[in-house]
């Protein structure tokens, strides 16, 4: 299987997908950061979650729409949203006219707009992929979404201070593009059951309700959220212990030529080695992979991605450090196309985006206990925290046997109940 055999719909959506994460990754950060400009910190923070808020609920929203309306609409919708908000918050920006209020209003409505799209592209990726070649769509998806968060961090970094207008206009302009990519070549992949669709808030919560009581589904939830606030730790309790606790030391030394790195140094090495190493290899991990099992991928790279991550809480060498940013990608690169294809695996098709939208939330929760993780830092030690990212890993992977399980279940009964 080869990127020319997938379903169009999913070259597309990649492509689509790698523009708007590269703008994401460019401009939302930005934006904060205008915000604090103009407001100050603390009420840029308090801003910033207003809009992560809304996102959340437009995220939910749109998992209900895309079931009732279909994908493209929703999609499309999303886009052209996205679209009209970029050109409106350059307007705002510009010499012409300069607004704080109007810069908040169209950044929560950018967000909003972009998350209401969300479930239905995630949900179109499975709706067009097969059991058998969705490892591959979501390795090429993984290295894509790497490769944009490594290029919107380099261009947002470079271009903010004196370039935020012509930031602003040229996502305007590629949204455009990308709306109208989606309009004229994108197509409906929404399964049809026959039944009618329920509409209105209360069919709403009835889905999402139907959602919550699928225990297999929060199981996976579950597994995917301590996985988030393991991977997340890099930007919360490790990146304070590297900056108040790493030494300054000298990683390279060629003559009177040196490379002296203190904690904040070692983080963007670290951070830089991991996107590097994914953009690179992630490609090739099927070919190096090939004769490793699915299990054996999954929770061996779950463990082994998981005992880097203890290294980084508790060494204070650069190189080990280093090793251990090497060792976590591979596993990174091994678990995450296997993790997501057992999601769409084993979601209810009929309602597929609620259970996107649903599963979406498993970042909110790392996020949520990766912050908590930097006051509990403050209490215990550092090999403690190291223990605690351990356990986590080895739930997950407990949680992922269990539904490793589940899924064999489901295949014999497809099997049987034909042969019956």
């Amino acid at each position: 299987m080869t990127l020319s055999s997938l379903h169009p719909n999913i070259r597309l959506r990649i492509a689509v997908g790698f523009v708007q994460r590269l703008l994401s990754v460019m401009l939302m950060p930005l934006l904060v950061i205008h915000l604090a400009n103009l407001y100050g910190p603390a009420v840029a923070g308090v801003l910033t979650v207003c809009v992560a808020a809304a996102g959340i609920a437009s995220n939910f929203l749109g998992g209900h729409f895309a079931d009732v309306y279909g994908r493209r609409p929703v999609m499309v919708a999303g886009e052209l949203g996205a679209t009209l908000t970029f050109g409106l918050l350059a307007l705002a920006n510009s010499p012409w006219w300069t607004s704080g209020t109007a810069t908040f209003a169209l950044f929560l409505l950018n967000t909003c707009c972009s998350q209401l799209a969300t479930p239905a592209a995630d949900a179109m990726m499975v709706d067009v992929s097969t059991p058998e070649n969705r490892p591959l769509v979501y390795t090429i998806n993984y290295w894509s979404i790497n490769l944009a968060f490594t290029g919107g961090a380099l261009l947002g970094g470079f271009l903010y201070d004196g370039h935020f207008l012509q930031l602003l206009t040229g996502a305007a302009a590629l949204c455009l593009v990308t709306t109208a990519v989606m309009w004229r070549w994108i197509s409906e992949t929404a399964p049809t059951s026959g039944k009618a669709v329920a509409t209105g808030p209360a069919a709403m919560l009835r889905g999402y309700l139907g959602v919550a009581r699928d225990r297999v589904f929060l199981r996976q939830l579950v597994a995917a959220a301590l996985i988030a606030a393991v991977e997340m730790q890099i930007g919360y309790y490790i990146a304070v212990r590297l900056a108040r606790e790493f030494p300054e030391q000298t990683l390279l030394a060629v003559g009177d030529w040196s490379v002296d790195v203190d904690g904040v140094a070692i983080l963007g090495v670290l951070r830089a080695v991991n996107a590097a190493l994914v953009v690179a290899l992630i490609l090739v991990a099927k070919t190096l992979l090939a004769r490793v099992s699915e299990r054996v991928r999954l929770y061996g790279g779950i463990a082994v991605f998981t005992v880097g991550y203890m290294v980084w809480a508790v060494s204070d060498v650069g190189w080990i450090l280093i090793a251990a940013a090497v060792l976590l990608t591979f596993g990174e690169i091994a678990s995450v196309p296997v993790r997501q294809a057992l999601l769409a695996d084993l979601i209810d098709a009929e309602a597929r985006t609620k259970y996107m939208a649903a599963y979406a939330l498993n970042a909110r929760i790392g996020l949520l206990v990766a912050a908590l993780c930097v006051t509990l830092g403050a209490f215990v030690p550092s090999l403690a925290m190291g223990l605690l990212y351990g356990t986590a890993g080895l739930a997950a992977i407990l949680l992922y046997q269990s539904l490793v399980g589940e899924r064999a279940v489901r295949e014999a009964e497809k099997v049987t109940v034909p042969a019956a």
